[in-house]
């Protein structure tokens, strides 16, 4: 099946000659959530950069369901109007006086008429819980609640795919915790979701799949399990193995999980487990 979005063979160098994407490629599937993961100064954030058509490669190409996208103005809004972008600092993208305006701002640059803005803002308001700050001065937002006015922003523009920058950066448990589930609800509703992280253990809790890359280039793709229960893989992008995945393993290697049992994704799962063990007869 072809990707709906697909980078090959990037190379991308900053200003200076500052190496950042060394023939990198990359496929996402339609309604799979999608972590690019790998080290801090991996090419994480100059990736999602090109896949929404902010960078140009000096070589390589992106495709939308397998035809080059281009770079002329006309090709770039048809290109931003299917790949959403939220970038890890929430500052950056907000700008207007209030919130409701921010996140109007998307629909009314893509041609939408008011009244069809309103009702775009409304559900993105509503499907990352600002109703109420509609009329909220941006500059008054919490840290947490200018993520969710950012993703909101992408959100109006009903993109097929959205792209996030290390989603969770600075929120605290329980704000990456809501965060998430708003994530989850729009995944589920259909959105291509594909987000940059250095978190394994977020990458192992809530992606289908997985695109381990360092140095500006892909080490592999696949299924998030596979990826992650690899440790050459992992030792060769300097990180370590999922937590709550090291601990499922651990249990079938002493005959507590059965070998083709699904290793524990989320807390609760472990916790469940545990459980059961602590229930089992002596």
């Amino acid at each position: 099946m072809t990707p709906l979005l697909e980078a090959r063979s990037l190379v991308y160098a900053y200003p200076g000659g500052v190496p950042a994407l060394s023939g990198l490629d990359l496929a996402v599937k339609r309604g799979r959530r999608l972590a690019i993961l790998g080290p801090n100064g991996a090419g994480k954030t100059t990736l999602l950069l090109h896949l929404n058509g902010s960078l140009r490669p000096a070589s390589g190409q992106i495709l939308l369901d397998g035809r080059p996208a281009g770079y002329d103005r006309t090709q770039l809004t048809a290109w931003r109007r299917r790949v959403g972008l939220v970038l890890q600092e929430a500052d950056d993208q907000l700008f207007a006086a209030s919130v409701a305006e921010d996140v109007s701002f998307g629909p009314l640059n893509l041609g939408l008429d008011e009244a069809a803005t309103r009702v775009r803002v409304g559900e993105a308001l509503a499907a990352l819980g600002l109703t109420g700050l509609a009329e909220r001065p941006t500059h008054m937002l919490s840290f947490g609640q200018k993520k969710r006015v950012a993703i909101a922003g992408a959100v109006a523009m009903a993109p097929e795919i959205l792209l996030l920058d290390e989603p969770t950066a600075g929120l605290d448990h329980a704000g990456a915790k809501g965060l998430l589930t708003v994530l989850a609800a729009l995944s589920a509703a259909g959105t291509t979701l594909v987000f940059s992280t250095h978190d394994v253990d977020l990458a192992y809790g809530f992606a289908d799949d997985v695109a381990l890359f360092d140095g500006g280039r892909m080490l592999a793709q696949g299924p998030t399990v596979d990826i992650l229960s690899d440790g050459t893989l992992l030792a060769g992008a300097r990180l370590q193995a999922p937590f709550l995945l090291e601990m499922g393993l651990k249990a079938k290697s002493l005959g507590l999980l059965a070998p083709d049992a699904p290793c524990p994704r989320r807390p609760q799962e472990m916790l469940s487990l545990l459980e059961r063990l602590m229930a089992r007869p002596t």
